[in-house]
């Protein structure tokens, strides 16, 4: 097959990566022909050695091979990282045409991208990058180079993923990497909104542009009514719904200060002045709003991620469920919420399952209005499934 070492599969387990599904969990592998070291480049063959695909190999990791390409005649060198960022950057600037509308969207998203274990934002002249596999670490001076080169920020930061850093057993890379490291938060522009970020701090990689037609769709339903921005981060949906939704008054809360400083800053910027901000636990913020008898015309609920592997499922939905429930016994008959979760491992099917147990608890009726998803500059690649995390239902709410 070549001198690359080869990774040859258990009989009939070969059927996913032929379909190009990208990730060889542990329980595939027969066998190993050469010693890769982790992060190399492996061949990978099934178990009558017909030729497979390539991928980055860690024996340390759970998914032990990220496929990269299924082509046996091409090379995995820099040519091929340039063409496969280049693509990227075309699908954002050509295709969405996302320049026209906003300086800050994901200029790669890992598998979808055919670059596993790599992430790249945009925001206004600076990338922030996370290197989510030890492969891909282990090749970051040429991909931020080539990011340099190609997408031509002023500077690149890079943002470690804990999580992804103990799973591939790697140190994940951090702090500045190429250019100029910006003085303070950055502003961006998105849809006629400014928003400040902050590039060393905060979740992800400091916003949540996953969200963004989210954001706006969410803002439709919203006029002349009473919200409660739940879980607000630095503000992106309670300044959405005020300016652009015409909401009446928005209550927004989080238990992060330093967002809420940042969401006070945003507000500012936005010249929105009907959005009060209250740093509380939401949980604590919930319950204490339905024991004073509070109501709301509408509530968004975007919780941080509650299940972090498949074993976390139960517990997550529990969690779900509870402030899914509590939310709607804060609901004004007819209110709409806003439920999402960015917990990959919780199914649509689930998810809708826990709407309706928290319903029928709260002894109301829920109406799905809009069922969503991730923006399409985190797009999903049909081959891989798992790419699809992100759930947004739009749910009218009535007590008849």
């Amino acid at each position: 097959m070549s001198t690359t070492p080869v990774l040859y599969l258990k009989p009939r387990r070969a059927k996913p990566f032929f379909m190009r599904h990208p990730w060889v969990f542990s329980g595939a592998v027969g066998r190993v022909e050469g010693r890769p070291e982790k992060g190399a480049l492996v061949a990978v063959a099934d178990a009558d050695g017909r030729f497979v695909g390539r991928g980055l190999y860690n024996p340390d990791s759970q998914i032990v091979v990220r496929l990269l390409q299924w082509k046996q005649d091409e090379a995995v060198d820099d040519a091929f990282w340039r063409r496969r960022i280049e693509a990227a950057v075309r699908l954002r600037r050509d295709t969405l045409r996302l320049p026209e509308r906003t300086n800050a969207y994901r200029l790669v998203f890992s598998e979808s991208d055919g670059l596993p274990g790599l992430i790249v934002d945009r925001y206004a002249d600076w990338l922030v990058v996370q290197f989510l596999t030890a492969g891909m670490t282990q090749r970051a001076d040429l991909i931020l180079d080539l990011l340099m080169e190609i997408a031509a920020p002023r500077g690149i930061y890079c943002r470690p993923d804990e999580e992804a850093g103990e799973k591939e057993s790697m140190e994940p890379r951090r702090g500045p990497a190429r250019g100029l490291a910006p003085d303070g938060p950055v502003e961006i522009l998105c849809d006629g909104l400014r928003f400040l970020v902050d590039l060393a701090a905060g979740q992800k990689t400091g916003f949540f542009l996953d969200q963004r037609e989210n954001r706006l769709a969410c803002a439709r339903w919203m006029r002349g009514r009473t919200v409660l921005d739940a879980f607000c981060y630095t503000g992106a949906f309670a300044v959405t719904v005020a300016r652009l939704g015409e909401a009446a008054r928005v209550l927004a809360v989080d238990r992060s200060e330093p967002a809420l400083a940042l969401a006070r800053r945003n507000l500012e910027l936005n010249g929105v002045a009907n959005v009060e901000l209250q740093a509380a636990p939401v949980a604590d913020a919930l319950r204490e709003y339905r024991k004073a008898g509070r109501r709301f015309g509408a509530v968004i609920l975007d919780p941080p991620k509650f299940a972090r592997g498949g074993q976390g499922i139960e517990r997550a939905l529990r969690a779900y469920r509870d402030i899914n429930l509590m939310a709607m016994s804060l609901l004004e008959d007819d209110g709409i919420l806003v439920s999402c979760s960015c917990s990959g491992h919780v199914g649509e099917g689930d998810f809708l399952m826990m709407l309706n147990e928290a319903a029928a608890e709260t002894g109301v009726s829920a109406q799905l209005l809009e069922r969503r998803s991730q923006a399409p500059d985190h797009p999903v690649i049909v081959s891989c499934p798992e790419t699809l995390y992100l759930k947004c239902f739009i749910c009218r709410i009535s007590r008849g």
